[in-house]
């Protein structure tokens, strides 16, 4: 029997969730910050594009493609730092789960399945929304940009989410929305659950499994990624 298997023959496994667009769905107000910032600094934002192009990636990512690589490090964290100030304002007061998230994360929990957070968002951000949405308890390890080197759509935040689970990655199932939140969690070798908060089902269609919200996941239909030959 595998580290994979329970003894009672059931697989054993650990959920790893993105924050932005899954345990909550903030994308409005992260549109929003985003739209104000580049007001506020005179710069075209093109909401497509950012869709298509920037969304789920790393700040540092997001800022040199609106200022088209003309950004220096000290004024990108200048920036970054900004943007995610104006985010928290417009967001404060209407932080709320994500649909059917409570109830299944207190599934995996009473299936003794942990439960982690890779986003790559700041600390502070990941703060706030567990706070403000009273999520804290449901999470056994929590993993941001802080923690990595490189951003999403490199693996690092996936495997850095592992290794605090002390589980092989090939034992997780990650829960995204974004295209390189999925191309991340694909690299580090996971399970993936594609979220219907920002691309649409066919756009996901190289995932395990999509949902449109959580309550259409059970802890059974995710045991049912790992049998062997599935995907």
């Amino acid at each position: 029997m595998t580290r994979a298997q329970s003894r009672a023959g059931a697989i054993d496994f650990s959920a790893v969730f993105d924050m932005d667009g899954v345990i909550v769905d903030n994308r409005v107000y992260h549109f929003r910050a985003w739209e104000e910032f580049a007001r506020e600094h005179g710069l075209r934002f093109q909401a497509e594009y950012f869709k298509n192009n920037l969304f789920g990636r790393v700040n540092r990512d997001i800022l040199r493609g609106l200022y088209k690589g003309e950004l220096d490090d000290q004024r990108t964290r200048l920036y970054a730092v900004e943007k995610e100030a104006l985010y928290r304002k417009l967001y404060q007061g209407h932080v709320a789960p994500a649909r059917g998230l409570v109830r299944f994360l207190k599934a995996l929990k009473n299936a003794g399945i942990a439960a982690a957070v890779a986003t790559a968002a700041p600390r502070v951000n990941l703060d706030f929304v567990l706070d403000e949405a009273d999520l804290r308890p449901y999470f056994d390890v929590l993993v941001d940009i802080g923690a990595v080197t490189r951003g999403k759509p490199a693996p690092d935040l996936y495997l850095k989410a592992a290794e605090e689970l002390r589980r092989k990655p090939g034992e997780c199932v990650a829960f995204e929305d974004s295209y390189p939140g999925v191309e991340s969690a694909l690299a580090a070798g996971m399970r993936v659950v594609g979220v219907t908060t920002t691309h649409t089902r066919e756009e996901l269609g190289h995932v395990h499994l999509v949902i449109d919200d959580f309550d259409k996941v059970s802890v059974e239909v995710l045991r049912g990624l790992f049998i062997e030959g599935h995907g």
